[in-house]
């Protein structure tokens, strides 16, 4: 309950920052993802913790383990083009979900990288994602976006 009033400001002090403020949440990185409203056409942002995996960037479309996936999922699943900013760095990118394949070898990874106290709190959990995982039937999708040049305001 109080988590999504905590995270919702964390988004508004990353945005309206242009990115000085907001790189990490809760000890995990954060990025900022804008993606193209599959509705609206309107571009719709958020801020996700990621995992960084060699030149490409990973996040979970957990929705905190809700039955349903969050809107930026669906979203990039209509437009895979999005546009993702860390830090002050800004750049266009393409959204796919991860293979079965990279799913298994991400998950571990992306559990590790934003841990809180999952651990500690939910025996058997390496991080946050696999205490969502537990709550919900849908098989939560690892997200990889593949940048495609970096660029200014």
């Amino acid at each position: 309950m109080l988590q999504f009033p905590l995270l919702r400001f964390h988004q508004f002090v990353y945005q309206r920052s242009g990115g000085r403020w907001g790189a990490h949440i809760g000890g995990a990185p954060a990025l900022l993802l804008t993606t193209k409203g599959r509705k609206s056409g309107e571009p719709r942002t958020c801020a996700l913790s990621y995992l960084a995996d060699g030149d490409q960037w990973v996040v979970v479309a957990s929705r905190g383990g809700s039955d349903r996936p969050p809107y930026w999922f669906l979203n990039l699943r209509a437009d895979p083009e999005v546009t993702v900013q860390v830090g002050r760095r800004r750049w266009l990118a393409s959204a796919r979900v991860a293979s079965a394949e990279e799913r298994e070898r991400l998950w571990p990874l992306v559990n590790r990288n934003n841990r809180g106290l999952a651990p500690v709190i939910h025996p058997g959990a390496i991080g946050r994602y696999d205490v969502y995982q537990r709550h919900t039937q849908r098989s939560i999708p690892v997200v990889v976006l593949e940048g495609r040049g970096e660029f200014q305001h």
